[in-house]
């Protein structure tokens, strides 16, 4: 009887145990598909973010490599006068000299002379010129100049325009691929580091183009930005969160405050085309005015930031100090405030870097132009990293499109700088509660 009574209950906990057992298996299954999914995503953004730098990389890193010739140049005192220096034509003189080291010379027409000053960049012929006119002793001497080679050229000398590929299919032709041969196999072809990428501006020949002028561009236009956005901002944030009442309007304030942080950036460039430049009139594509769209654009997320930070901050901390008798403006700017400032700069950084990257707005406002040197006021025409990258892109020798990527490392190291700065700010000032 003793077995026929406990019979029922053990095989209801029996059964209870295996329904809690398959559920607990079931409930784990499902903590490793959610794990498994978790780091599945992982990889593959990170696939996705090491396939874009893998890309930028492969095409970019050819522009650092600097393919430069020395030519022994003859100033002829028949072709060059002192009287009309300027008159003379020095690329010419530089291809005659090159013709001489690859051992031809020049036809009636000339045409050997064209065909070299298409593998020879005429920085070569503005330095043969300027030291002429500095010194017109020179005229009847030879003069070694150093100059970097042509776009195409150098393309050859990097393995990117092939011989192979049919004559018409190319812009220099076999007779020109010879030279090219001769020339580095002679020891005249120089490899080195494009240092030129980085002290030059913007040119019309790819292999005289660098990013000096988007870098100082970029620079000027951040400052303006950070000197409008994050005082404005974090006064705005501070106002808000600590002194401003709960009412309907303040409400409805930040609602816009969020909303407005999610607006369209093309649309912040309409705003700065149709107030700053057509209405105050200030200059196009200068960096003052990009500096101030990118001041709207960036307000909205320093305010968000800085409320968060001043969120963070425990309430005991207001609470103590206005307990030993500190106004509520002591409170806020001696307390409150320093013990939320590593949040409030790493917003304020980030809202920087964010603007850094910023193309659309830019565009609205008018740098997209062609801008060959570096801006020396805010007020002057500039260019920026962002912009540059456009143009170049946009631009029909192949040789920009490397150097498209080039710029984009540039500025994903101006943006990995500055975002490093923001992790280090935090974890140096942070305090945990």
């Amino acid at each position: 009887m003793t077995d026929a009574a406990i019979s029922p209950t053990a095989a209801r906990a029996a059964t209870l145990r295996a329904s809690v057992e398959a559920r607990l298996k079931a409930r784990h299954a499902q903590e490793r598909r959610f794990k498994f999914y978790g780091q599945l995503a992982i990889v593959v953004a990170l696939s996705f973010l090491a396939l874009l730098l893998v890309r930028i990389v492969a095409q970019g890193y050819s522009t650092f490599v600097d393919y430069r010739i020395t030519a022994q140049v003859y100033i002829d005192p028949a072709r060059v006068s002192a009287s009309d220096i300027g008159g003379a034509n020095f690329d010419m003189l530089v291809a005659n000299s090159i013709l001489a080291k690859v051992g031809e010379r020049d036809d009636d027409l000339g045409e050997a002379s064209s065909k070299v000053m298409a593998l020879i960049s005429n920085d070569l012929g503005f330095q043969l010129m300027a030291k002429v006119r500095a010194d017109p002793t020179l005229i009847g001497k030879t003069i070694s100049v150093t100059g970097p080679m042509r776009a195409d050229a150098a393309l050859y000398y990097k393995g990117e325009l092939k011989r192979a590929l049919a004559e018409e299919d190319r812009k220099l032709d076999n007779r020109q691929l010879d030279w090219l041969d001769k020339l580095k196999s002679s020891g005249a072809i120089v490899t080195s580091f494009n240092t030129g990428f980085f002290t030059r501006s913007d040119s019309t020949e790819p292999e005289q183009a660098g990013v000096l002028g988007a870098v100082v561009g970029s620079t000027m236009m951040l400052i303006v930005t950070a000197l409008l956005a994050v005082p404005i901002g974090v006064m705005a944030a501070v106002y808000l969160e600590e002194f401003a009442p709960k009412n309907r309007w303040t409400d409805l304030i930040e609602v816009n405050i969020n909303n407005l942080a999610a607006v369209p950036s093309i649309v912040y460039g309409l705003l700065g085309l149709a107030v700053f430049i057509n209405w105050l009139a200030a200059p196009r594509s200068s960096p003052l005015v990009g500096g101030l769209v990118l001041a709207l654009m960036a307000l909205p997320t320093v305010i968000i930031a800085t409320r968060s930070a001043l969120k963070a901050v425990p309430p005991s901390i207001r609470e103590a100090a206005l307990g030993v008798g500190a106004s509520k403006t002591q409170t806020v700017f001696h307390h409150v405030l320093p013990l939320g400032m590593p949040g409030v700069m790493t917003g304020a950084i980030l809202s920087m870097a964010h603007a850094l990257g910023e193309t659309a707005p830019l565009l609205m406002i008018g740098m997209v132009s062609y801008v060959p040197g570096v801006p020396e006021g805010f007020t002057q025409a500039a260019t920026v990293l962002p912009v540059q990258v456009f143009i170049w892109e946009n631009a029909s020798e192949r040789a920009f499109h490397e150097r498209t990527a080039a710029a984009i490392m540039v500025l994903l190291a101006f943006m990995i700088l500055m975002n490093l700065a923001a992790i280090i700010l935090r974890r140096r000032f942070e305090r945990r509660w």
